[in-house]
């Protein structure tokens, strides 16, 4: 029997939107901080929403979000290979942001690929699409959403939005997740807020760890991207073992650069059982399971 993991190091890429000269410039810029992050002995990396955007600027210039779909739909297996090969070689999990990519029916979704280094390929879909990637877009949010098993325990992924829907998170930590990682685009600072208050609201009210990473800079020429504002962040719950503010570690505002964490699991396990307040512990489902 393998033996519990009792720490996990977490390596966030605040990555900037920018422009790249072709598919082998794009893979290039997420070897570089993938290979970074290994070098750190992180156990995962984290990449930002929509950062697979940056592979439009390669392409002639087009006027139909319809085109621009299609283009990244074709690229979805290339970057399924890309993530993968990345993990297995640089021995590292990679929660590889998000990319646009229609599913069998011919619907646009949101989805993140999630690469782990026993050479294991899963894909999240975004649950919640927000009104403005419904109305460019066309993506429609996906109908499942599970935990993932590491060889750091289980995991969870939150796109962006849907870290403002407590019933998710707490879906996954009942499927035992203690790590969630929200990949984000946002392109205001109030847009942000929201993803970054709501995921501390995660952490303390499920008690885990959550993991953000977000894009900064613009991206000429790619239509709905013209402005980001991002700041990467690791958050704790808000007890003894953990900082007092409930931050591990937090990016530069608007800064391409990699912030990195180790995050007790073990000290998780004390918080539901011995910790000044035991949220998953002192829960009412009998009341409020009928208030649906």
């Amino acid at each position: 029997m393998i033996a519990a993991r009792q720490k996990a190091r977490v390596a966030t890429v605040q990555f900037e939107a920018r422009t790249v000269a072709s598919f082998a410039d794009f893979a290039a810029r997420v070897e570089y901080f993938t290979k970074l992050a290994s070098e750190y002995e992180a156990d995962f990396v984290v990449f930002p929403e929509f950062f697979t955007l940056a592979l439009l600027s390669c392409q002639p210039p087009s006027l139909d979000v319809e085109v621009d779909i299609d283009r990244l739909t074709k690229l979805t297996p290339d970057l399924a290979a890309l993530f993968r090969r990345l993990a297995s070689d640089q021995n590292i999990n990679i929660i590889a942001g998000t990319h646009i990519s229609r599913d069998g029916n011919g619907i646009p979704r949101n989805i993140c690929h999630i690469a782990l280094r026993d050479g294991s390929l899963h894909i999240r879909q975004k649950v919640h699409a927000t009104p403005n990637e419904a109305a460019f877009w066309g993506i429609e949010g996906g109908g499942s959403a599970d935990a993932i098993e590491t060889d750091c325990g289980a995991v969870g992924v939150l796109i962006c939005y849907d870290s403002e829907f407590p019933e998710l998170s707490r879906h996954l930590v009942d499927q035992g997740a203690k790590l969630l990682f929200v990949p984000f685009c946002t392109d205001s600072q109030p847009g942000y807020l929201r993803v970054r208050y709501c995921s501390q609201a995660r952490a303390i009210e499920n008690q885990c760890h959550v993991v953000l990473s977000g894009n900064c800079g613009n991206l000429q020429g790619v239509a709905n991207m013209d402005l980001q504002y991002g700041v990467s962040a690791i958050f704790t719950p808000c007890d003894f073992p953990f900082p007092r503010d409930g931050i591990a570690g937090e990016a530069t505002p608007n800064v391409e650069g990699m912030t990195i964490a180790d995050l007790s699991l073990s000290d998780l396990d004390w918080a539901r059982e011995k910790g000044s307040v035991r949220n998953l512990a002192d829960r009412r489902p009998d009341l409020y399971a009928s208030w649906r």
